[in-house]
């Protein structure tokens, strides 16, 4: 009784009771944090990246180039001081709905009226501001709801005019400076792409991102418009699609099919819909993802507390438990580590939950892929192949990171899941990629050569043994191994 009582508190405690190297080292869950004041230093980024991190989001609407441009290289330094390879991730701002810069945050009550009007017209009641979309007037009508701040202001639009909106206030709360705007169901005639977005998506080539994050996608068209903008730049990074409203979800096939990866972004929508179909939402996306090829993110509040609080609410852990059942690719922390006051915390948190979890099962969605071609079944028979031995190794062999991707889309039960490939920034995008870990490795001309090379690699870092099977895949060509291959090595 005294146990059944008191293991949550235990469990937390026990959260910090070890460090999270044990548990880092067959962690199949990959984790993305974002930079901020509290984590901006070398030695910061450093002790994150020790702790399990493995990409670096970089949010683009607080940083100033500078400052992401800055961070960038420090990354770059701290990952190569640890032979690490840590992704980059640039999440442009999108075209977000904001207030205007007031002198002093309006103290609302109940019943109020406010006005959200356009830049260049005068106030006509005394709470009023501006809002950075011109066309949002001819997109809502009365009786729409308007809600502020994510959530800390709801509002109901009362009149609609050619250049503002009245709005009765229905919660009470403080209406501060570039609050940021939701309008629940409301279709909105928004670019994909801000001005601003290009500013900062030319940053991110310049940069070298292995990610772009687009953000209030709304379709397919959306998610393409930002692949050759970045395509014209040069640019080589992979396209995240933020999934923010209820259009996004709509077309969420599309979208999916044309992403490298997907975020459920669950702030925004979390707004944009009830708030008991967020969960519902988030498991059928995730399973959507591994059925149609294309790897997931779960994003926003998984640890909120922490960035007050050194330890996580119950509500929490079983919230980032049942991210890793899902077995979504990554979890992302923002606040948490960009101002919290614990952000280390944060990382041993995460980390230690999704270990423990990943050794009890998964939710098994790696069984409903779509297979579509040859190296989609190529991956599957790889994966039954070395689940099937004990204590086998998978080993996949590629230059552009695919095959290693449909791999693990197939979700393998083994922990020992290595990529090797000639290129640092097929590395680094696999970063996000959940249970593999990537090597960089030359390739010879002879496979012989190359199976020799990365045996005799996994040999030094003790991951294999003389014996251990070696289940390797590849989709590389030579004189004697063809593409989409499946090899039965022992090292």
């Amino acid at each position: 009784m005294y146990l059944a009582r008191h293991m949550p508190c235990l469990f937390l405690e026990n959260i910090y009771a070890k460090g999270p190297k044990i548990a880092f080292m067959s962690r199949k869950t990959k984790l993305i944090v974002t930079l901020g004041p509290a984590t901006q230093t070398p030695e910061m980024i450093g002790k994150l990246i020790d702790g399990g991190v493995n990409v670096i989001r970089l949010n683009m609407s607080h940083a100033k180039h500078e400052w992401a441009a800055e961070m960038t290289k420090i990354v770059r330094q701290e990952s190569g001081k640890r032979d690490a390879h840590i992704a980059v991730l640039f999440d442009l701002t999108g075209p977000s709905i904001r207030t205007g810069d007031l002198d002093k945050a309006y103290e609302l009550k109940e019943g109020d009226k406010v006005e959200f009007r356009r830049a260049d017209a005068e106030a006509s009641i005394p709470l009023s501001t501006t809002v950075n979309y011109p066309g949002l007037m001819e997109d809502v009508r009365a009786g729409n709801t308007l809600v502020v701040d994510n959530g800390a202001l709801l509002m109901r639009i009362d009149r609609v005019g050619d250049d503002r909106i009245i709005c009765d206030v229905r919660t009470p709360g403080l209406l501060g400076s570039r609050r940021h705007i939701n309008l629940p169901g409301v279709r909105l005639n928004l670019p994909a792409l801000t001005e601003k977005d290009h500013h900062d998506l030319a940053l991110a080539v310049e940069c070298g991102a292995d990610y772009i994050a687009g953000s209030f996608v709304r379709d397919a068209a959306h998610v393409l418009e930002l692949r050759e903008a970045m395509e014209a730049l040069e640019g080589e990074a992979q396209i995240v699609a933020k999934i923010e409203d209820q259009e996004a979800i709509r077309n969420i096939d599309a979208i999916i099919k044309i992403s490298d990866v997907i975020m459920i972004a669950r702030g925004d929508l979390g707004i944009e819909v009830e708030f008991e179909e967020l969960p519902i939402l988030q498991r059928r996306i995730v399973k959507r993802c591994h059925e149609l090829g294309t790897r997931v993110i779960v994003a926003t509040q998984l640890l909120e507390s922490m960035i007050t609080n050194p330890t996580p609410t119950r509500a929490e852990v079983t919230d980032v438990m049942n991210a890793a059942y899902e077995e979504a690719d990554s979890l992302m922390l923002s606040g948490e580590t960009s101002v919290g006051r614990y952000p280390e915390r944060c990382v041993e948190a995460i980390v230690r939950i999704a270990s423990r979890i990943e050794r009890s099962g998964g939710h098994g969605f790696g069984q409903n892929v779509i297979l579509r071609d040859e190296r989609q079944k190529t991956a599957r028979a790889a994966v039954t192949l070395a689940d099937s031995l004990a204590d086998a190794r998978l080993v996949v062999l590629t230059r552009r990171g695919v095959l290693a991707n449909h791999v693990a889309l197939m979700r393998p039960r083994t922990g020992a899941f290595y990529a090797f490939t000639p290129k640092e920034t097929v590395c680094r995008q696999l970063a996000m990629t959940r249970g593999v870990r990537a090597f960089r490795m030359s390739f010879s001309s002879s496979i012989e050569e190359t199976i020799k090379r990365s045996t005799e690699h996994l040999r030094k870092l003790h991951l294999v043994q003389t014996g251990t099977p070696i289940v390797i895949v590849s989709d590389i060509l030579s004189d004697h191994f063809a593409a989409n291959s499946i090899l039965l090595h022992h090292a």
